[in-house]
């Protein structure tokens, strides 16, 4: 198998797509280190890991947006494993609103975790590949990545970001370092991103009765995300859009 023993840190791995992508990364025999901050929940997956694939896995409790930490668990899984083949950057918030609603808080705590913990955790790890000429940095965006729309605009903005920015660190890291990059581009699925909403307009648009859309499953992504990271070392995906086929 591609994945046997490959050393593979998955942020935001307590629930939704992380948790799902471990998973399938287990199946096929990855090691794992599951960071989020709900050590519990962390836990439970290990442990679920364990029974169903014997997988012994490491739990890394962090919040992705606190610096110093984040290297020091980088250093921490290079000390534990010697090596990092892999990172799933898919920690991140979506509490959406519309502007004029000025959720100032939330709009920072979008930015510091799905753009500044998204650089923290890359300046964690590409010390690491760098050094060892191999890895592959899986950036997860959004469709939001792609097109803009009333009330997403902060979380346009983020997303936006990682798109352009996973598309420069290919630039810049594939030729010389032999590190791939791959965005993964999620339109609606079913997780918890839509619990962290407080702004009332918004959740009463999705709530909407002419809203009709079938989200995908978390699952669906990871399989997205597994094909990626299995490739063949000669043969990179840059990019996978995926959404469900009724949304527009």
């Amino acid at each position: 198998m591609k994945l046997k023993d490959k050393v593979v840190v998955i942020t935001g791995a307590s629930s939704g797509i992380g948790e799902a992508t471990a998973m399938r990364l287990a199946a096929d025999g990855a090691k794992l280190v599951l960071m989020a901050r709900r050590e519990e929940r962390l836990q439970y997956l290990a442990q679920k890991l364990m029974d169903e694939h014997q997988t012994d896995s490491m739990v890394v409790k962090l919040d992705v947006t606190d610096r110093a930490a984040v290297l020091e668990a980088f250093e921490a899984v290079k000390k534990t494993y010697g090596r990092i083949d892999g990172l799933i950057n898919n920690a991140g918030l979506m509490p959406v609103s519309f502007l004029d609603k000025l959720k100032i808080d939330e709009w920072d705590r979008m930015i510091d975790v799905n753009l500044k913990g998204l650089l923290y955790c890359i300046a964690g790890v590409l010390p690491v590949m760098k050094a060892q000429q191999s890895g592959h940095i899986v950036n997860i965006s959004s469709v939001a990545g792609r097109r803009v729309g009333p009330g997403f605009a902060v979380y346009n903005a983020t997303k936006f970001g990682v798109t352009a920015l996973s598309e420069a660190m290919r630039m810049e890291l594939t030729p010389t370092m032999n590190i791939k990059v791959t965005v993964i581009e999620p339109g609606a699925v079913a997780t918890e991103l839509t619990q962290t909403i407080t702004d009332k307009d918004i959740l009463d648009s999705f709530n909407k009765p002419s809203n009709s859309l079938k989200p995908l499953e978390a699952d669906d992504i990871a399989r997205s995300i597994q094909y990626a990271i299995s490739q063949p070392d000669e043969v990179m995906v840059s990019e996978i859009l995926v959404m469900p086929r009724s949304q527009m």
